[in-house]
């Protein structure tokens, strides 16, 4: 990566008195409204980001139509975009909750149809990117550009890294005062290699990994990448990593299981990796279909939050929120988990169970509902169609036992539950099964 002494700087004896006596008046300035001026430099923790001269360990998240003043409310410092789209309005109510912004730069990909080696493609995409940089550049609430967002997932033409390259090396000539990255799907050796050979005008990486989070250490140091880093996404495991049924169907983790692995993840491959991870943005703040409506959404498609939200309450502030979700203990169908490879015949009658406890002694409201499995082949978190929801099947549906007819079509479905417990919380999950004749 590109070394820029504006950049990176060693926070030493009287490197530091001359970072003072540079940036000294930045804070006040800012406090008007004026830029935000951010750079890396090395100090005796590890990499840091620095904004205004003073360090800044980013407690982010990546908002896709998500709830800011949430975000803000529970403790984050910052979020990412993937896209400019929207960014002016997103940097303005980000600077109204006193946060920072890393503003993604949506990047043609080659699994979409774009050609790296169509040069008047090429040339056209940089010259709609630079009136974007140009246009939101002095904003006060822009803290890092993110250049594409896994640019190397499904792509072989080497050129798209030149591309980035010309990217940045836009960026820095017309905004000199944000550092830029781009974000790349997993971390590995040749991976690392090819980018800072032929993109090292991005100042540092930054890597998006799921269930792999368990080992990221070992990834990082397999990759021999030794330079600031950045965690741009991160959650729930993804539906690629996971189990799956005899008809193909993966196996999602509960809501609780999920807020489990949040906060070990979090301790293990952000804080326990400090020396060089300068902080990460979970994914998702928001709510989408990938999969399933639950995979990565940390909500509702209602607003409500699930138990993974509490956790990075619990990651941010170093205490719990005040009222927190319902916490699922099991989940049955017809006696079976979801690992069982459950097969149901069609129209027949089945129970279903879910044990919850609820932290706080709340009232729970249980909802049950059966969608079709999702067939989709999507990838990189692509737009998916939310599978159709089977209405008429439940005998009886309020409380946390239910009973209903499976469908009369044979074919692959899901059972979901939700419980809510009336103040803003929502615990999941759900089991696949096969209907047969």
């Amino acid at each position: 990566m590109k070394t820029y002494s504006s950049k990176f700087v060693c926070v030493k004896g009287l490197a530091l008195l001359v970072s003072l006596l540079l940036y000294g008046c930045t804070n006040i300035q800012n406090m008007n409204g004026q830029k935000t001026i951010s750079e890396i430099r090395m100090t005796d923790e590890g990499y840091r980001i620095f904004l205004n001269n003073e360090p800044f360990f980013i407690k982010g998240a990546g908002v896709d139509n998500g709830d800011i003043d949430a975000l803000a409310n529970h403790g984050a410092n910052s979020l990412r975009t993937w896209s400019t789209e929207n960014g002016e309005a997103v940097l303005d109510k980000a600077q109204q909750l006193g946060l920072k912004v890393m503003m993604g730069i949506w990047v043609g990909l080659e699994r979409h149809g774009f050609d790296y080696d169509n040069e008047q493609a090429v040339l056209e995409q940089l010259e709609r990117i630079r009136e974007r940089v140009v246009a939101l550049k002095d904003h006060p609430a822009l803290m890092i550009w993110g250049i594409g967002n896994e640019m190397n997932l499904e792509s072989q033409n080497p050129k798209v890294w030149e591309a980035v390259n010309d990217i940045a090396k836009m960026i820095h000539d017309i905004d000199p005062h944000h550092v830029t990255t781009t974000p790349l799907a997993g971390i590995d050796k040749k991976t690392v290699a090819l980018v800072k050979r032929k993109a090292p005008e991005v100042d540092f990486l930054s890597v998006q990994v799921y269930g792999a989070m368990d080992v990221l250490p070992e990834l990082i140091q397999g990759s021999g990448y030794n330079d600031p880093l950045l965690i741009t996404e991160w959650g729930a495991t993804g539906y690629w990593e996971v189990e799956k049924t005899e008809w193909g169907a993966p196996l999602e983790n509960h809501s609780s299981k999920k807020a489990d692995l949040y906060l070990e993840r979090y301790q293990k491959s952000i804080l326990g990796q400090s020396k060089q991870v300068m902080g990460s943005f979970v994914f998702l703040w928001g709510q989408k279909q990938e999969r399933t409506p639950t995979w990565f959404g940390m909500f509702m498609p209602d607003g409500n939050e699930s138990e993974s939200v509490d956790v990075m309450h619990y990651a941010w502030n170093n205490e719990w929120p005040e009222n927190r979700s319902p916490r699922l203990i099991d989940f049955t169908l017809a006696g079976k988990r979801a690992n069982d490879n459950v097969r149901l015949k069609a129209k027949e009658s089945y129970s279903a169970e879910i044990k919850v406890q609820d932290p706080d002694d709340d009232q729970l409201i249980y909802d049950w509902e059966i969608r079709r499995e999702s067939q989709s082949t999507k990838s990189g978190g692509d737009a998916e169609y939310i599978p159709e929801k089977i209405d008429g099947l439940f005998e009886e549906a309020l409380s946390n036992v239910t009973s209903f007819n499976a469908p009369e079509d044979p074919g692959a479905y899901r059972l979901f539950i939700y419980v809510k417990d009336g103040n803003g919380h929502t615990a999941h999950a759900n089991i696949p099964f096969s209907v047969e004749n």
